[in-house]
């Protein structure tokens, strides 16, 4: 069966195609996204903007008729933290509905990373053993860790790139503008005592077999810290060493934003979001005590695929 899975996160709306059969991998057949930045499109009062509504509502539109060309049977649509934590959010959803016929599920932090975990369980195999999970979304952090496919803990926390960018570097700072050095050493402070606050839950049993990382920003950092490059293959190792990110997190604080966008595996629209997002890495790393981080391809939309299909089947 052909599927279309539509995530509408905080950074980016991204519609997967995949093939599915019986005792094979979901293959990717198709991917169509674009940059949506709801995390930035929120007011004061923390509701999603008439602008960021209608990016939202005119992708979904688009995503849609790509997925039906594209011959899926089945489109599976659901929104993250930026949706989720909005102010409006019924009111966004909505909107949504009426203009395009499709109701956006919105996953609970919670599910957001016992998704995440069940995707990586199934690319690692039983053989990682007990198994933590760190995924940095635009919006939020999310971290699960257990034995089985069902993650024994699973939390989420505020603390995505998007959303730190604009709490503590501004919302509208230019792209010549590098990190402010009192705002990240806030941020640093901060982002310490919000992971510590619960690392007790993943910890008490000891510590994980195999630490995995997912998420673009996880990946951008791996590769800036010399990671193979995505186009040599998914199967290659790639890994996020805790040394080597902290040799280059000076580096990347004294750069401005143009200078970041150059950094091997960081797109444009994200640049801005690195420094943020780097932080964030470090902080897990420190908190855990893990001297690195293995990369896993799979992700949220792979989980919810694994669990559409483990719930009801295949259509054909």
């Amino acid at each position: 069966m052909r599927l279309g899975v539509l995530d509408i996160g905080s950074n980016t709306g991204h519609l997967l195609v995949v093939d599915a059969h019986a005792g094979a991998a979901p293959l990717p057949a198709f991917s169509h996204k674009q940059p949506l930045r709801l995390a930035e499109h929120l007011d004061a009062t923390g509701a999603v903007t008439l602008e960021g509504l209608e990016a939202l509502t005119a992708f979904t539109a688009e995503a849609l008729v790509v997925a039906e060309d594209r011959g899926c049977e089945e489109t599976l649509s659901f929104a993250t933290s930026a949706v989720r934590d909005a102010v409006n959010s019924e009111a966004v959803l909505d909107h949504v509905a009426a203009a395009t016929g499709e109701r956006i599920a919105v996953l609970s932090g919670e599910d957001e990373a016992r998704l995440t975990f069940l995707a990586v369980r199934r690319w690692f195999g039983w053989s990682a053993g007990r198994l933590a999970v760190f995924d940095i979304g635009g919006g939020s952090l999310e971290i699960a860790g257990g034995t089985d496919e069902a993650p024994d803990v699973a939390w989420s926390l505020p603390l995505g790139a998007a959303r730190l960018t604009r709490e503590w570097f501004g919302a509208d700072a230019g792209p010549g503008l590098r990190a402010d050095p009192d705002a990240v050493r806030g941020l640093r402070r901060h982002l310490r005592a919000e992971v510590a606050r619960d690392a007790g839950h993943l910890l008490r049993p000891g510590a994980p077999d195999r630490a995995a990382a997912t998420s673009k920003t996880f990946r951008s950092l791996a590769r800036i810290c010399g990671a193979p490059a995505s186009g040599e293959g998914a199967l290659l190792r790639r890994e996020l060493p805790a040394d080597v990110l902290r040799e280059r997190l000076p580096e990347l604080l004294a750069m401005d934003h143009a200078a970041l966008a150059e950094l091997p595996g960081v797109s444009a629209n994200r640049a801005h979001q690195i420094v943020a997002g780097a932080l964030v890495a470090e902080a897990v790393l420190d908190v855990f005590d893990l001297s690195a981080l293995e990369i896993c391809p799979w992700a949220l939309r792979e989980g919810v695929i694994l669990e559409r299909l483990d719930r009801f089947g295949f259509l054909g």
